[in-house]
């Protein structure tokens, strides 16, 4: 019985806090100051490049991925983020694919993937464009990712500060000098990604 009461109060905590735990605000002004980092389980990188001229496009994920900023309500376009991704998490759903892709990547001599933002346009509607610097396969190159902000609001258990982004961009390979089987695969590769940070 007195299981049975503890299970029903965790359920209800549980379900009080997700019903709490949602966006309130899509303007940025209402986001808190502070450092944010981001929520590693609620992160997603996934690459679309065409195979063999389009029959389709072959998905990748990149499963390890890091991020932060530092955020100030008065001026929120000078925003500077950091983005991170280890190459060799790609996954394809095949481990031995995984392994080639990796290779290609070289991921011995360039570990890491990183993004770091110069500036930020726009904004109406909790829609803006996120410019940066991307340095991928040992080459840097200036990027343009379009973002939506898709609010601010209290965690799990209305804990914290939460903030979460949607974006998409796409990147021409051969500009970072990755020219893999590209008899195979396109040049092209549209990289979407949904992300949340909380606030330290």
């Amino acid at each position: 019985m007195i299981r049975t009461a503890a299970a029903v109060v965790t359920l209800s905590l549980t379900l009080v806090g997700a019903a709490a735990a949602k966006p309130v605000s899509r303007d940025p002004a209402k986001v808190p100051a502070g450092a944010y980092v981001l929520d590693k389980p609620h992160a997603s990188l996934i690459a679309k490049i065409a195979h063999l001229g389009g029959f389709s496009w072959l998905t990748m994920r990149f499963d390890r991925l890091d991020g932060s900023f530092t955020y100030d309500p008065a001026n929120w376009r000078a925003t500077k983020l950091s983005f991170r991704v280890d190459p060799a998490s790609v996954d394809t759903g095949s481990p031995g694919f995984n392994k080639q892709i990796a290779g290609y990547f070289d991921v011995g001599k360039y570990p890491t993937i990183t993004f770091v933002s110069t500036g930020i346009t726009g904004g109406e509607n909790g829609e803006g464009v996120v410019n940066g610097d991307l340095t991928f396969h040992g080459v840097t190159k200036p990027v343009a990712l379009k973002v939506r902000f898709n609010g601010v609001g209290p965690g799990l258990l209305g804990a914290g500060t939460r903030v979460g982004f949607s974006g998409t961009t796409q990147i021409n390979r051969t500009e970072f000098d990755e020219r893999a089987v590209r008899q195979f695969a396109g040049d092209d590769v549209d990289l979407s990604f949904e992300v949340e940070f909380a606030k330290k």
